[in-house]
């Protein structure tokens, strides 16, 4: 069990790359993301469906409903990853903590009855 455990324990980035890449969820879950998705999703969606004319330019760069919509979903899902990380070394450390008290235990009741 104490192999599979640190196995699971193993999720240190090791490379420049593993460490910028561990970096995309925080950055597309940001707050600062969210609002430019929101803001741009009102120029791009919303606007033009109010009759409100949003130049070719604007949605060649800004992107369309397609693009906004599926940035929003990459927000909801980088944010959900990061909080079941989260959870998960949350977890990891009670159980540890708790392996330790069992071990302190164990080691109490053992020399007890000696």
């Amino acid at each position: 069990m104490t192999d599979s455990v640190s196995q699971l324990a193993d999720d240190q980035p090791t490379t420049r790359l593993q460490r910028v890449l561990n970096l995309v969820p925080r950055a597309l879950s940001s707050r600062p993301h969210i609002i430019f998705l929101a803001v741009l999703g009102v120029y791009l969606v919303l606007l033009p469906l109010a009759h409100v004319h949003v130049s070719a330019f604007a949605e060649l760069v800004g992107g369309n409903y397609t693009n906004v919509t599926s940035d929003l979903g990459a927000c909801i899902a980088a944010g959900g990853t990061i909080h079941i990380m989260r959870s998960h070394r949350q977890h990891r450390s009670e159980l540890a903590e708790l392996r330790r008290l069992v071990e302190d235990l164990s080691r109490t009741l053992g020399s007890g009855s000696e």
